[in-house]
């Protein structure tokens, strides 16, 4: 197939490709691509004698601008109400809690709720000392002496 034999349905294939690509590896980028290349199809469709090197062109610019107009105005990110949901250690970050066991060369187990954590923190303390979560690093939650 030579280049000016393209038609408009080489179009729209290609914007089917790219937006099977956005399927595939998600960011955007194809997603814009494709939508420009339908409309490009579109135009190929309605004006049969552009050519195929305006067609290119006109799916360059508006591929390039449709991109940088959406990172320009795309949303941002949805805020929520529960910004600790699903990182459940997090949750904890500033409670307090009494240990029912020993914390032994700055490591320990802590029951919090229904479940079983990791502590870790500075030297000994003693069943029933007083602490603070102060950070959560993976499943180990980090506490301080009150």
């Amino acid at each position: 197939m030579a280049l000016d034999s393209i038609v408009w349905w080489h179009w729209w294939v290609a914007g089917l490709v790219f937006l099977t690509l956005e399927a595939v590896l998600p960011g955007a980028i194809f997603l814009w691509m494709g939508a420009s290349a339908a409309v490009v199809g579109l135009l190929a469709l309605i004006v049969p004698a552009l050519g195929w090197k305006v067609e290119f062109i006109i799916f360059g610019v508006l591929a390039i601008a449709a991109v940088l107009a959406w990172r320009r105005w795309r949303p941002a990110p949805a805020t929520t109400d529960q910004p600790t949901l699903n990182r459940r250690g997090q949750s904890y970050v500033g409670r307090q809690f009494t240990l029912s066991e020993p914390l032994v060369n700055g490591i320990g187990t802590l029951r919090v709720d229904d479940s079983q954590w990791r502590i870790s923190g500075p030297g000994d303390m003693p069943a029933g000392a007083q602490v603070r979560v102060v950070a959560a690093d993976g499943a180990t939650l980090r506490v301080e002496r009150l």
